[in-house]
């Protein structure tokens, strides 16, 4: 009776998946590095800046950072988008997810890094729309730096390495972190895809 009574995710779902392979080409990681060039770049804070509870913490988060309008680079996002729908359709599942936010390019220097965090309000405090899906596209040749790795708090831990312009989108609700770079500079574009409340 109880096991009648249990609700199973379906074996198809899963909260981590990586494109098979790079969606943008070294040229076009380029292209979106010299758009985030060409933006107001920024020391990243930690906490929601909007709602004027951001702030500079060392400890916690060392990259530079800005964000490209969707009128900047309107084919990327168009990309990143279908690449999203698909990979929530084959994997996540879920309901209403849509972009909400611009994009955020980011610059990890050496000793450059981002703790243990989530990308979601577990509280819900700032939303709708829920932050949903996370995404990060690597821009750099994996050669140009060393470290900086993006790990998972799951089993298992660290994620496949990832190519020049290949992305990997996860839950918003994993904790995870960029590690610290050791050489070279790490270069990536995030974003954050958001909807209704989970049901």
């Amino acid at each position: 009776m109880v096991n009648e009574l249990m609700l199973f995710e379906p074996k198809w779902r899963s909260l981590i998946a990586a494109t098979v392979a790079p969606i943008f080409t070294p040229q076009q990681c380029q292209n979106i590095i010299d758009a985030g060039h060409q933006q107001k770049a920024q020391q990243a804070e930690v906490g929601h800046k909007e709602k004027k509870e951001g702030r500079h913490d060392t400890k916690m988060r060392i990259t530079t950072i800005s964000w490209i309008p969707f009128k900047a680079l309107p084919e990327m996002y168009t990309m990143i988008e279908q690449s999203m729908r698909k990979v929530n359709n084959n994997h996540f599942g879920y309901e209403g997810v849509q972009l909400t936010e611009y994009a955020q390019f980011t610059e990890y220097p050496k000793g450059g890094f981002y703790d243990w965090h989530m990308d979601a309000e577990v509280n819900c405090r700032f939303e709708p729309p829920v932050r949903k899906i996370s995404m990060t596209i690597l821009l750099s040749d994996p050669s140009e730096f060393v470290g900086g790795d993006l790990e998972f708090m799951t089993e298992g831990n660290k994620p496949p390495q990832l190519l020049q312009g290949q992305a990997i989108f996860f839950c918003s609700l994993i904790r995870h972190r960029v590690a610290k770079v050791k050489k070279g500079i790490r270069r990536s574009l995030v974003m954050w895809f958001g909807g209704p409340s989970f049901k």
